[in-house]
């Protein structure tokens, strides 16, 4: 993708360059063996790529070690010999018995110290007074500046107001200090023009904490009014202000925001506002084409930073997970070709946009050089930019050749600056950086050559790091305008839908029923969803006569076909997936983002049971000499699928299917307030094959249909997911050897939880707090793995608990139809006086930290917080299934432990933690099913994290698990004599 014309000259202009940084090489060469600490922590970085990931490790977890005795024993447990291999010098340094000791001391010293040295290397300051004594070097050096703030990962709504206060009182420190300034003629003029001095850098994320792609509307009327006050303000103050571009997710929707904002009249015209662009997405160029469109509607040029891009292995690891197209260029070589191609894009309309290009590349800067010479582009219509502390001399060597540069000065202290310095820190001792390979002093004619578009490269494609065993069908990807706005649509089609009757499933016919119930939005309980007909008992027993007497022929289908039929379930789920999520929706009251991922679960828990039972199916043959033995399995008969409500897909499918695959009949009876969406997932099983009388719909009062077929002679097994006051009647009834009953019943039962994450000092408290608030208020607290309780040591907790509060407070609590909501109702008017009683009696166990106000229409309940509660009331141990959060303290990690385990209870648990002993003594002693740890404890995806708890939480192996499906299973041993006569067949012969 090189382009030949400027190719010569590319090579001239970035030979010149790169003599200028390799000036005085010797001289480093000579000063090597005196290399600062500082020096030497990157110079093993980059020759000991396992040291590079502990040592980096140790350094995102250093800001938050709060004595020089807890650096010491970091230091210890990151970079003990156990972990990687150390070079000498830092053997030594490590070599101390105890943390505390003077050896630990000095060790502790000495790493902190020389991290902090890196920091300070890309950092410009820590305070104003810092930043403007380096922009005044700079400006010195004839170079401008744009300054950033650290640490915008704003996830309250306090935090988001702060980010504009700090930026409007930055610009007035700015625009104040610049008129002391003597003029720069390099840097503060251009072609006749007077620019302007001070510029600011700025994320368009910062400025609202709820910023989602899925609301549109609500987040560009957030944030647009937040960013009308600061440009107003760098307007009167001679101030620009450039915004940054940040995650993928966020694309679309910046760019959308940005150009609807300055095609208005009161910004059409101002021409000291930018935009950033990131050459490593694929589809960048049509980003750049775009603007270039606007630009020439709008008539006044903005600029556009053309960098390559700062969150490559995030944007990797994020599309693998979900198994979405990698938006980013696999290799660097690409993204290079794809730079490239667009700074001459970009240069060619040099009178629509001006160009800012961000490189440290030394035939990236030359190739737009040339381009720019070639085509006489104006002074003031390009600047080349570097980011402080990096490229120095490149950033000379581009002066004295007299092109404006800029240099990108981060600003802040050092603990919201980590992240940033992690990623300078990456860029640096990567192999294929290019300041590395300078280092390294690699050939010319290698660092210069042109780059090269991979084969393959110009489509997104998914990437999977590791071959799988099991591929989970993608989310939706909100962020893509025309899968989102499907799923909005499918909402609306729904609603043309509503209020038509359900019957139940009986033998492959719909049966109709004397008594109906009326299933209501719980966000709007006027809107009827659907009318759901209730079987009676005598209803009831015809449908288990139909499952006995269907059972021989099913039982002796082949368990490919039977599994042929699960996967064509799945196809018709994913080709209905919106309607599902809409249903889901309306239904049940969760938001869509959630609802998404409940469908896919669904497909999920369809193919992997498919994928299973043949595995199964095959048996295990043990073959010895004169006889053969097969250890088969064959189905249990009739099963009784007993579903929640809280997921009224993903859990009735999961169940159902694993039961139909294995062979058994199935009666699903759906909880009352979701058997509309039950009766859809019929629909699909029908469509998909299923016999009459192989799986049937049976919504019904639980305490009637249910507690009947719990209890009926006939039935072999009982599926349930639910409270533990229920299950436990259930297994308790089914214990009962009914008359003429001629097995014992199996049940697999899934009963809630109490479940805690563990909060310890070294935890990252930005994802510490957004895990906690998700985990504890998505979909209302109405999941059995929510986070009900958290504990905090001490010496966290009042930080934690603040900033939990804001994050809490930050919520949009609506309809779970309004795409801007983060957390809507709770199911029914039953669980809303259940929660709120939970509620009263909080305020006599401990302080009410934050309750928020919540709709009168609609089963609502705001989020509630409760801080200093003990571990024995009744908030840290009863399940309250609502949004209610119980926050606990505690002296030690051991004490934590203690207390997360102190319930009855064994589902789910969580733990934010850099302490590798933590992490080692959580995974071993944390009571818990599941243990999620720096992530939130909901959302576990089949095959991948296998689902189920123990003690009170309930009894059977983990849904979506290599031994989920063998409840549903008899094994049975045939072993045979083959001998005759004294002789037997040999293994093997024809």
């Amino acid at each position: 993708m090189f382009d030949p014309p400027y190719e010569s000259a590319t090579q001239a202009i970035a030979r010149q360059l790169l003599a200028a940084t390799r000036e005085n090489r010797s001289f480093l060469a000579q000063m090597r063996d005196q290399m600062r600490w500082d020096d030497k922590l990157l110079g093993w970085a980059m020759s000991n790529p396992g040291l590079r990931v502990q040592l980096f490790r140790f350094i995102d977890c250093l800001p938050a070690l709060r004595s020089k005795a807890e650096i010491a024993r970091h230091l210890q447990e990151y970079l003990g010999e156990e972990s990687v291999e150390l070079p000498p010098t830092l053997k030594t340094l490590l070599n101390f018995a105890h943390p505390d000791s003077m050896p630990g001391q000095i060790a502790a010293t000495t790493v902190s110290t020389a991290v902090e040295t890196l920091a300070h290397k890309y950092i410009s300051g820590e305070r104003i007074s810092q930043v403007i004594k380096t922009i005044e070097r700079l400006r010195k050096e004839r170079m401008a500046f744009t300054v950033d703030l650290l640490g915008e990962a704003v996830i309250t709504e306090t935090e988001a107001q702060m980010y504009l206060d700090r930026y409007l009182e930055l610009i007035t420190w700015l625009t104040e200090a610049a008129k002391s300034w003597s003029q720069v003629e390099a840097i503060d003029r251009a072609d006749g023009e007077v620019l302007p001095q001070v510029q600011i850098s700025v994320k368009l994320t910062a400025f609202y904490s709820q910023f989602d792609p899925l609301d549109v509307q609500g987040s560009r009327e957030r944030v647009t009014e937040k960013i009308r006050v600061l440009l107003r303000r760098a307007q009167a103050l001679g101030a620009a202000v450039h915004f940054d571009m940040e995650q993928y997710m966020f694309k679309d929707l910046t760019l959308a925001i940005l150009k609807d904002l300055l095609l208005e009249e009161e910004f059409r015209t101002r021409s000291d506002i930018g935009v950033t662009l990131q050459a490593y997405l694929r589809d960048s160029q049509p980003d750049l084409q775009g603007l270039i469109t606007w630009a020439k509607q709008r008539g006044t040029p903005v600029t556009v930073r053309l960098v390559k891009g700062a969150y490559w292995d995030q944007e990797t690891i994020k599309s693998a997970q979900k198994d979405w197209p990698q938006p980013v260029y696999a290799q660097k070589s690409s993204t290079d070709a794809n730079f490239e191609a667009m700074t001459r894009l970009l240069l060619e309309n040099h009178e629509y946009l001006y160009a800012a290009i961000g490189s440290h590349n030394v035939r990236t800067q030359a190739h737009a050089i040339a381009i720019a010479e070639s085509l006489q582009v104006p002074r003031r219509r390009i600047e080349l930019q570097v980011l402080y502390g990096m490229a120095d001399k490149l950033a000379k060597a581009l002066v004295d050749r007299g092109y404006r540069v800029r240099v990108y000065c981060p600003y802040g202290e050092l603990i919201p600056g980590m992240a940033y310095l992690i990623r300078r820190l990456l860029e640096n001792t990567a192999n294929s950086s290019f300041l590395r390979q300078n280092l390294e002093e690699r050939p010319v004619e290698e660092l210069l050559a042109a780059p090269v578009m991979a084969d393959g490269e110009a489509q997104k494609q998914s990437l999977v790091p590791i071959e799988l065993p099991f591929h989970n069908v993608p989310d939706m990807d909100y962020a893509n305008a025309q899968q989102r706005d499907r799923a909005l649509k499918a909402i609306q089609s729904i609603r043309q839908q509503l209020g038509k009757t359900y019957w139940p499933l009986v033998n492959g016919a719909p049966m109709p029923t004397l008594e109906t119930i009326d299933s209501v939005n719980p966000s709007n309980p006027a809107e009827v969803i659907g009318k759901v007909g209730l079987l009676s008992v005598e209803q009831a027993e015809q449908a288990v006569q139909a499952a006995k007497a269907a059972f021989p022929g099913w039982k002796n289908t082949p368990a490919t076909q039977r599994a042929a039929i699960l996967r064509q379930a799945a196809t018709l789920m994913l080709q209905r997936r919106d309607e599902l999520a809409a249903w889901i929706v309306l239904e049940t009251g969760k938001p869509l983002n959630e609802a998404n991922g409940e469908v896919s679960e669904a497909i999920d828990f369809c193919r992997y049971y498919a994928d299973e039972m043949e595995r199964l199916d095959q048996g295990v043959a043990y073959d010895f000499p004169g006889e053969t033995n097969h250890y088969r399995y064959q189905p249990r008969g009739i099963c009784v699928v007993i579903s929640p409500w809280n997921f009224p897909l993903a859990i009735p499918t999961g169940m159902a299917v694993a039961a139909l695959v294995a062979g058994n009949c199935t009666l699903l009876k759906p909880a009352e307030t979701s058997s509309v969406i039950t009766a859809k997932l019929t629909e699909i099983l029908v469509e998909a094959g299923m016999p009459q009388g192989v799986f049937q719909h049976v919504p019904g009062r639980g305490s009637v249909v249910g507690a009947y077929l719990v209890k009926h002679r006939d039935v072999h097994m009982i599926t349930f997911t639910g409270s533990q006051e229920v299950g436990c009647r259930i297994y308790a009834d089914a214990a009962l050897l009914q008359p003429g009953q001629k097995h014992l019943k199996r049940v697999v039962a899934e009963m809630g939880g109490k479940n805690a994450i563990i909060i310890d000092e070294s935890a990252d408290l930005d994802q510490a707090v957004q895990g906690v608030v998700h985990s504890a208020f998505g979909y209302s607290g109405q999941k059995c793995s929510a986070c009900s309780r958290v504990v905090v040591l001490a010496s966290v907790y009042e930080v934690f608990l603040n900033r939990l509060i804001e994050a809490a407070r930050s919520l949009n609590v609506g309809p779970a139809d309004a795409p801007g909501t983060g957390m809507g109702p709770v199911i029914d008017a039953e669980a809303q006086e259940r929660i709120r009683a939970y509620i009263e009696q909080g305020r006599t166990e401990a302080e009410v930290a934050l309750e928020m106000p919540a709709s009168a229409i609609g089963y609502f309940v705001g989020p509630v917080i409760f801080a200093n509660v003990l571990p024995t009331a009744k908030l840290a141990q009863e399940e309250i299934f609502g949004p209610v959060l119980a926050v606990m303290k505690a002296q030690t990690f051991d004490q934590a432990l203690t207390i997360a385990n102190g319930t009855p209870y064994a589902l789910t648990g969580g733990l934010y933690s850099r302490t590798p002993s933590h992490i080692e003594k959580a995974q071993a002693e944390f009571e818990v099913g599941n243990l999620y740890i720096n992530r939130g404890i909901t959302g576990a995806i089949v095959a991948r994290q296998p689902f189920g708890g123990f003690k009170l939480s309930g009894v059977g192996s983990k849904a979506g698990g290599p031994d989920y499906l063998l409840q549903f299973l008899e094994p049975r041993v045939v072993t045979e004599n083959i001998q005759r006569q004294g002789f037997a067949p040999i293994a093997g012969a024809d």
